[in-house]
């Protein structure tokens, strides 16, 4: 008898309709936001009761996921870049990309350490590391090594430093490498500086220095019906007040 009821438990889990065993809304956000998106999964669950996963990495990473294999509802890139590479191959829900949040470039160092630093052009930060590595995510493929070598090359810096880098495969592990003392400066995002009280900003990177930092949101090709409501949160009072105390600028919409 005990076989015959899970055999008749299953058949009628088959012939439940498929959103019925949908866990609810999976988000890739990138990792700078993960701290920001976790906050606010929580309050739109708190407000409506429907549930939201929240998965950050490399916005790279995920882009490559979302085409290898999906996952995902919604899509948040820390650039412009990845967001367009899903959207020429398809993979974008077409009329809700959205320029969502900006952000700005800082140089960090560990909480106790007192480096004396200027940004300016030509600034001697292969000096100010003495002897140690630069933190930065990945140049070649994340958006905040990407910003990071693009203003240090506006800056005629990059060529003095980038064979002294501690390459990370997101911002938040290359924030955690100097919150750990592994590296005496590093360069990360305004909000990530502003949520590891194990390092401190010794320099802000001028906007003019590199692409504006730019986080464009979109459903993904076939997401779940939901994910339109999620993505609408975003936008919300609730949402906003978070993205601004995490020291996000949301853009105009």
């Amino acid at each position: 008898m005990s076989f015959l009821r899970a055999a008749l438990a299953v058949l009628c889990l088959t012939l439940l309709p498929l959103p019925a065993l949908a866990a609810g809304v999976t988000v890739f956000a990138a990792a700078s936001l993960a701290d920001a998106m976790n906050e606010i999964a929580k309050d739109y669950q708190r407000d409506t009761g429907k549930s939201v996963a929240v998965s950050p990495a490399a916005s790279s990473a995920l882009a490559r996921q979302i085409e290898a294999s999906g996952g995902a509802d919604l899509f948040i890139s820390a650039d412009l870049d990845w967001m367009d590479y899903l959207d020429k191959k398809g993979l974008i829900a077409p009329g809700t990309r959205r320029n969502l949040l900006g952000n700005r470039l800082v140089l960090v160092a560990p909480k106790d350490a007192k480096p004396r630093i200027t940004i300016a052009p030509r600034f001697d930060l292969a000096g100010a590391l003495a002897g140690g590595r630069l933190a930065i995510a990945d140049p070649a493929s994340v958006p905040a090594g990407k910003y990071g070598q693009a203003a240090l090359t506006r800056l005629k810096v990059w060529d003095s430093v980038k064979d002294h880098l501690a390459n990370a495969e997101n911002v938040r592990v290359a924030l955690s490498y100097v919150a750990r003392g592994e590296a005496p400066l590093g360069i990360v995002y305004e909000t990530d500086a502003k949520s590891e009280p194990g390092v401190k900003v010794v320099g802000v990177f001028p906007d003019n220095s590199h692409p504006p930092i730019l986080y464009p949101a979109a459903l993904v090709k076939d997401a779940k019906p939901e994910a339109k409501d999620f993505l609408a949160y975003l936008a919300s009072p609730t949402a906003r007040a978070v993205f601004v105390k995490a020291g996000f600028s949301v853009l105009a919409r």
